[in-house]
This record gives C-alpha cells, structure tokens and sequence, in this order.
C-alpha cells in the first residue's frame, strides 16, 4: 500500500523481509524457556514423590541447596562441604538478592539427616526454608 509506491516493475525491492528472522527468534526463544529449568537441576537426586506440592519451577535467580544421598551438599551445581555452608549460602543468598533457601533432598537419605541440616540451617538464620519434591503420578 504505502510501501514502495514510487518503484518502477522491474527495481528490485531493497527491503530487508524479517519474518525468517523473527520465526528463528522464537524458535530459540522456546528452546531456553524449556532447556533453562532441567540446566538448573543439573544434581542427580531421587525427590520424594508427594500427592499435592507448591509448584516450583526452579529458576536461576533461585538458591538452591541439594543434599544427595551420599550425603554431600551442593548449592546449585557447585559442591560445598558443610563447614563452609553457611557463609557458601549467605554469599548466594546477597548476590542473587532472595531470601529463601530452596531444598533438595534425595528420598534415600533419613528423615532425621535432613531434620538435622534443617536445624542447622534455621540456627545460622536462615528461617526461610522450602522444600522441593516431585509430583506423584498416578499413584508412582
């Protein structure tokens, strides 16, 4: 319409056509929004299964704490021994600017070890501890 009115037939049209771009844009666009939470997750761990659960969809600003069932500590994909776990999270917790400790724990590991590293947490201040575990599917 308004495009191009004064080109003769035979000009060729020197306008950049967008559409193929913008298509790969959001191709990639889709690609790290599904890829981005499974990097995240990067520790192998069993999570408890539980019927109804907060939906977490874990995110890159978060801090999370993952304890495996050899008993080893990570914050993100980062190991941590338990001595320096407190100023490891305290320093995570400044730099990503939250306030909440995010826990990951493999459902082999006893009950009471994970009370255990719960307590430990609360009595170095940090009161804001969520747990995270994986929704049962019919009946799994």
């Amino acid at each position: 319409m308004g495009f191009g009115h004064n080109l003769k037939k035979d000009e060729p049209i020197a306008e950049i056509n967008v559409t193929p771009l913008v298509d790969v844009m959001l191709v990639l666009l889709i690609i790290f929004m599904v890829t981005a939470p499974l990097m995240l997750n990067g520790i192998n761990l069993e999570l408890p299964k539980t019927t109804e659960s907060n939906s977490v969809t874990p995110q890159a600003k978060m801090v999370i704490l993952s304890f495996s069932k050899e008993m080893k500590l990570f914050i993100g994909k980062e190991p941590v021994t338990f001595e320096s776990l407190s100023n490891e999270l305290t320093k995570k917790l400044k730099k990503n600017d939250q306030d909440v400790v995010f826990l990951r724990a493999d459902k082999e590991i006893k009950y009471g070890s994970v009370a255990k590293l719960m307590s430990y947490l609360k009595s170095q201040g940090f009161s804001k501890i969520s747990l995270i575990t994986e929704l049962k599917k019919n009946g799994k």
